[in-house]
């Protein structure tokens, strides 16, 4: 018996040194009227990383706006416009003056609580770069596997309508390319199919070659249990995730907006490194 209770000693040891070990990964804490949201930066996104560290500890974010919010779909910041925006002034178009190429890891999917990079749409940024400072967090919902066939369906007629509208492009077909536009626009279903259908032979021939969208059985179990927004996925760039304060971004998804999803009340924050890995 007397022999156990060093070995006992040492696992106690160990524990306790585990649970007191700092964590292994850069922690940014972002500060809002309704709490702290605090976020992990993921590794195998570099760029972002480093970016959005960037940006955090030069004060960057500090007086900006969550000027986007929809409810059971993502909280959106990071425009320095909104710094000083008037009282529903549009926000969203403003940024650094880069943008950060596409780090696309298969296995960072759009589940409740990641950290995603805004981006233009694919007619204007086919390469899919990323803004360099307007960033969203999904709070998303659960789905069932119906829905999840639905998403399905509905990812493959948005890249198709990005198809075509490249096609038209190339073809200098500037008229028939503003009244696809404007047909994308008012989501007019009908008259989207039958252009579609007139080039059906080469946009299906390039939706092939790329990569279509279909969601596997990790994903399926993800965003039917946990939940989040699986349209994004393979689409934006996932560089980070929330590990405190799903609260507050619950919180502030719910508040009242206006017709441009801006809250009525303006949602400020700042941000400042909590963590550093490896210190």
């Amino acid at each position: 018996m007397k022999k156990i209770i060093p070995g006992i000693i040492l696992l106690l040891i160990i524990v306790v040194v585990a649970c007191n070990k700092k964590p292994d990964e850069d922690l940014v804490q972002i500060s809002t009227p309704y709490g702290d949201i605090v976020v992990k930066l993921y590794d195998k996104t570099p760029l972002h990383h480093r970016n959005f560290m960037k940006l955090a500890e030069s004060g960057y974010y500090n007086g900006t706006l969550f000027h986007r919010v929809i409810e059971k779909f993502m909280i959106q910041g990071g425009d320095p416009v909104s710094r000083h925006a008037k009282p529903g002034q549009l926000l969203g178009e403003g940024d650094t003056n880069y943008t950060i190429p596409f780090e696309y890891v298969p296995e960072y999917i759009h589940k409740r609580g990641v950290l995603a990079a805004a981006r233009e749409s694919d007619d204007v940024n086919p390469a899919k770069a990323s803004s360099g400072s307007q960033f969203y967090i999904v709070q998303g919902k659960r789905f069932t596997n119906a829905e999840l066939d639905a998403v399905e369906l509905k990812v493959e007629r948005r890249t198709k309508q990005y198809i075509l509208m490249s096609l038209l492009k190339k073809q200098g077909d500037s008229t028939l390319l503003k009244e696809f536009k404007s047909y994308v626009d008012k989501k007019d279903t009908a008259n989207i199919r039958v252009i579609i259908n007139r080039f059906h032979d080469e946009v299906e021939a390039e939706y092939l070659r790329t990569r279509p969208f279909k969601l596997d059985v990790y994903q399926r179990e993800v965003y039917s249990t946990v939940g989040g927004t699986p349209h994004l996925d393979g689409a934006y760039t996932v560089f980070g995730e929330v590990v405190s304060g799903m609260d507050v971004v619950d919180k502030i998804a719910s508040v009242q907006k206006d017709t441009n999803d801006r809250p009525l009340k303006d949602i400020p924050m700042s941000m400042k490194i909590i963590h550093r890995k490896g210190k």
